[in-house]
């Protein structure tokens, strides 16, 4: 697993005149975000650890109560602030259970062992997750991607972190 900060939001406004902020969650369920303390924020390029002091959901969005903002003009300069935690902050998950950034960027490949490509990301959609995976380029075309669905046994048939693999029963020509 990557050592880079895991970016699980980030802050789109102010709430109040107390320093407040507006908060979009990547977590799931949302409201989850305020279970990490501290957070990260990306401040230029660096990433500072600022302490979360109070976090709840208000309507429709989740706001927060950050260490060191006590005011709506400091909380405005913060909008577009990227809000990550360190990768020591997430929970261990079970043996088949992976965090998106973890299947990021592996090869995947066939049932017969061909190279489909790499998984560029991932998608969230109501039935099930999609592995978007950007095939090989060939010469003189634009790259292309293949969407293949994220239903284990079905069609995923192995995620191997140690080899940087996943195994798909699935034809390239589902273009």
């Amino acid at each position: 697993m990557s050592e880079s900060p895991v970016i699980i939001g980030e802050i789109t406004g102010v709430f109040g005149v107390k320093g407040w902020v507006k908060v979009f969650s990547h977590t799931e369920p949302r409201l989850n975000i305020v279970k990490y303390n501290p957070w990260l924020l990306k401040q230029g390029k660096e990433w500072k650890s600022v302490k979360l002091l109070n976090g709840r959901s208000q309507g429709k969005t989740i706001v927060a109560q950050l260490d060191g903002v006590d005011d709506r003009e400091k909380a405005n300069s913060m909008i577009g602030t990227k809000i990550a935690i360190e990768p020591s902050q997430l929970k261990t998950l079970g043996e088949n259970d992976f965090y998106w950034r973890d299947l990021e960027g592996l090869e995947v490949i066939n049932l017969q062992g061909d190279n489909i490509g790499k998984v560029s990301h991932l998608i969230e959609t109501g039935a099930n997750d999609v592995l978007v995976v950007k095939l090989p380029k060939v010469a003189g075309e634009k790259s292309k991607e293949m969407m293949i669905p994220y239903i284990p046994k079905q069609v995923i048939k192995k995620v191997d972190l140690d080899t940087n693999q996943i195994e798909v029963d699935w034809d390239d020509e589902y273009l």
